[in-house]
């Protein structure tokens, strides 16, 4: 895993993919994943997952407060599907949050059938649903998730 400073192509277009997937399987209110833009603001850091030279898959992590962060943007590469790459991003990221002094790590889902595989992953690794965070608000196409490191 590295620290991506979001400039290579690759990236972008994993990026641009998972946008597109979360506007074609959530109403628009609903998409809370962060863009280019977004993901280079303030307090979040992003990490990708390489092989050589073929992109696996990336995820960010958003400072909330000095004892909380947002796991962001977790996503993987369709070749990379199966591999146990989405495990492996998510304990090097919630290692991360550890080394960083955070307490919790909370992320927000889709409730929808295309997100199963996800909330599955995240109850796996020790995620448990909580009410909304940060600045999010009830939404029956969001679920929330947090973790107590």
């Amino acid at each position: 895993m590295e620290v991506d400073d979001l400039s290579r192509p690759e990236v972008h277009a994993l990026l641009s993919e998972h946008l597109e997937d979360m506007h074609a399987t959530s109403p628009a209110e609903s998409v809370h994943a962060l863009d280019l833009s977004g993901l280079r603001g303030p307090g979040v850091t992003v990490w990708t997952a390489w092989e050589a030279d073929a992109l696996l898959g990336i995820v960010a992590l958003k400072k909330l407060s000095p004892d909380h962060a947002e796991l962001k943007s977790m996503r993987t590469t369709g070749a990379a599907r199966g591999q146990g790459v989405a495990s492996r991003l998510l304990g090097f990221v919630l290692d991360q949050a550890r080394e960083r002094g955070y307490v919790r790590v909370s992320l927000e889902t889709g409730t929808q059938e295309y997100f199963a595989a996800a909330r599955r992953l995240y109850v796996r690794h020790g995620f448990a649903e909580c009410p909304p965070f940060a600045d999010y608000v009830v939404d029956p196409s969001s679920a929330f998730f947090s973790l107590s490191l």
